[in-house]
């Protein structure tokens, strides 16, 4: 014989685990420091500093 089923539950059941699965990926994306944050903040500008220090400008050529 089966075995009876509540579908409430059975609906309340697969709602929580996907709210975990949400839950658990939100802590990967947003579960940085705020020391974190700054760190790849601050490499990023000094990266960027590097990169235009060894731009080549265009020299102006008024003949």
């Amino acid at each position: 014989m089966a075995e009876i089923l509540s579908l409430s539950k059975a609906r309340k059941a697969k709602a929580r685990v996907v709210k975990e699965q949400t839950a658990a990926a939100n802590r990967i994306k947003f579960g940085r420091t705020k020391a974190e944050r700054q760190l790849e903040e601050a490499k990023g500008a000094l990266e960027t500093r590097r990169i235009d220090a060894h731009r080549v400008e265009p020299e102006d050529s008024e003949r």
